[in-house]
């Protein structure tokens, strides 16, 4: 693979405006990934990262990540990298460490704080997937949902749902819904699979639902 490199790389897809982004059924071309970085996973999860990776390389959907070699970040990077595919780290100054950061990307970019790598990453995606994680994976996870239900983005959401991991948290969603924290076009936006092209499939079949402006007009 081509050495990193700093240039400001760009999906032939990205939005340049987040709240003007409209999906109807299409091919994905750029996808962000979350995921953790802890080490001494238990191997299924490494195997499910390093799968989703491969698997985006042979649908031809580059790669966008945290910039990281440890955990099921270097993992779901390994996979696409090994299959041929193209990826895309973006990584906070901070992070960018022989430690931490990952050397044999397409291309990484070295932003100055973890804010300006989400805006970043988002920016370039066209859909998002969450893979198992800690803290950081369900602070980017959470954040990507707000800025839909606020119009900041109308990307889909995608949960690789490996061994159950996000089971209790989609039984969360479920409670906010039951107990009207948020509207039922919001919960549908997060879309749960075990498998990785049964979620890509998904998420390129993803349609806008109605109504999603009311949460910012208050009508319906």
């Amino acid at each position: 693979m081509p050495a990193a490199s700093r240039s400001r790389w760009a999906s032939p897809r990205a939005s340049k405006k987040w709240g003007k982004h409209s999906l109807n059924p299409r091919k994905l071309h750029t996808v962000t990934v979350y995921c953790g970085s802890a080490d001494s996973l238990a191997p299924a999860y490494t195997q499910a990262a390093w799968q989703m990776g491969r698997t985006l390389a042979e649908e031809a959907i580059t790669l966008v990540y945290g910039g990281g070699k440890t955990g099921l970040m270097g993992a779901v990077a390994d996979g696409c990298l090994e299959a041929g595919g193209r990826v895309c780290g973006i990584l906070p100054e901070s992070m960018n460490t022989p430690t931490l950061a990952h050397a044999g990307l397409t291309s990484l970019e070295i932003v100055p704080d973890i804010q300006a790598r989400f805006a970043r990453m988002v920016e370039l995606a066209d859909a998002f997937i969450a893979l198992p994680g800690g803290y950081g994976t369900l602070d980017e996870l959470f954040q990507t949902l707000t800025w839909a239900q606020i119009g900041q983005h109308h990307k889909p959401v995608g949960l690789l749902n490996t061994r159950g991991y996000y089971n209790l948290l989609l039984r969360l969603l479920d409670q906010l819904l039951e107990e009207r924290f948020i509207y039922p076009e919001h919960r549908g936006w997060v879309i749960p699979a075990q498998e990785p092209r049964a979620l890509l499939d998904a998420l390129e079949g993803f349609q806008l639902p109605q109504g999603l402006e009311r949460w910012m007009t208050r009508e319906g």
